[in-house]
């Protein structure tokens, strides 16, 4: 039996490490983001050339970034959170309740997403779909980026059930 246990304990743990290092480098996506923004004005204003690419290349590297970044912030516990009352509550209370509202709101919520939102992500990635105002490529990155938001909430949550018999001593 301890055999599985370490066996799930080091699922835990790649899939850790699996979600914590996609969600390191997807940070890094908020300097070309920045660096897209901030070029709009002078390419619009005084090259008059560009400024809806470097518009729409923004907004697809923004929805990766925001799906990364809801996580990364859930996870570092800097996230908004309901929790007034639970502060009062022993920590092991609190790390019961996360864990139930993870498995009965969160999970269910990122199944009904990417169950729901599969067919259209798949058509927009089989035409490759374009921004609509531009024609520029990419759009589709837009819509597939639902996927890696409710898969990384998936992930966190799964890490954290598999780690239920670790933290509870508190």
């Amino acid at each position: 039996m301890r055999a599985k246990g370490e066996g799930v304990e080091r699922l835990a743990e790649l899939l850790d490490g699996v979600l914590s290092l996609t969600l390191s480098a997807l940070k890094w996506l908020a300097i070309p983001i920045s660096l897209l923004l901030f070029l709009q004005w002078p390419l619009r204003d005084y090259f008059q050339a560009y400024s809806r690419e470097a518009n729409d290349l923004g907004q697809w590297l923004f929805a990766l970034y925001v799906a990364a970044a809801v996580t990364a912030a859930t996870r570092a516990g800097t996230h908004l959170a309901v929790d007034t009352l639970a502060r009062r509550y022993p920590a092991w209370v609190r790390r019961l309740l996360a864990r139930v509202c993870d498995a009965v709101a969160l999970a269910p919520w990122a199944i009904f997403v990417i169950v729901a939102a599969t067919p259209t992500i798949i058509a927009s990635i089989g035409h490759r779909e374009r921004f609509p105002d531009t024609g520029n490529p990419g759009y589709f990155l837009v819509k597939a980026s639902l996927w890696l938001l409710a898969g990384a909430v998936l992930a966190s949550i799964a890490i954290e059930l598999l780690h239920i018999g670790d933290k509870d001593e508190g």
